[in-house]
């Protein structure tokens, strides 16, 4: 199994459409996101500043999607009226094989250096469903801390929120358990934290 340190995160592109409606319809993905279209020909041809559509790749093969937007600019306003400086994480694995091998794990800790790099971003939110109780602990386990239950849509939802304060806490601990830097992000050796149980995923 390759390392989880040979994942890296890249920009999603229009002819991944087929591979990401795939994924849309796991069984994992269903179950953590059942109410959610993406509507990716419409999407993939947006670049819009406040969001960033990334496929994972493992040893240059993908596995998943993170997305990161800034939840004050997004323009359906989904998280309603937030407050400057935050960013908003969506990630999955959509490949089934690659479930419970705590790639997830490095796929979060990618999604979250670029994030704290703007000195001006002070917090990450995330939303599970309320009933993804493994999730919550996988977030937890991160550094998040539960903020409310609250419904998007059709969906009951708990946000949870990492500050940048416990982002740097938690990577300076990390530090100590032989954490390597690659290009200048702290990222986790495979086995550091606990791998992401396969029906938890997809995460949000």
């Amino acid at each position: 199994m390759p390392e989880s340190s040979a994942i890296a995160l890249r920009p999603a592109t229009l002819g991944e459409i087929a591979l990401l409606r795939r994924w849309d319809e796991q069984p994992q993905v269903v179950a953590a996101d059942p109410n959610d279209d993406w509507d990716w020909e419409v999407e993939l041809a947006r670049t819009p500043a406040w969001r960033e559509q990334l496929i994972a790749e493992l040893g240059g093969r993908p596995i998943g999607v993170v997305q990161i937007i800034d939840p004050a600019q997004e323009d359906s306003h989904y998280w309603g009226e937030v407050p400057a400086n935050l960013r908003a994480i969506d990630i999955w694995i959509g490949e089934p094989t690659e479930l419970g091998k705590g790639y997830g794990t490095t796929m979060m800790r990618l999604a979250l250096a670029p994030c704290f790099a703007d000195p001006l971003v002070t917090a990450v939110l995330i939303d599970p469903l309320d009933s993804n109780t493994r999730a919550h602990r996988f977030y937890q386990r991160l550094g998040f801390t539960f903020l409310e239950h609250r419904r998007f849509g059709d969906d009951d939802c708990s946000v949870y929120r990492l500050d940048r304060a416990t982002w740097a806490e938690f990577n300076a601990k990390a530090t100590s358990y032989g954490t390597e830097m690659i290009s200048g992000k702290r990222l986790p050796q495979d086995g550091q934290c606990p791998p992401i149980p396969a029906h938890e995923q997809r995460l949000n």
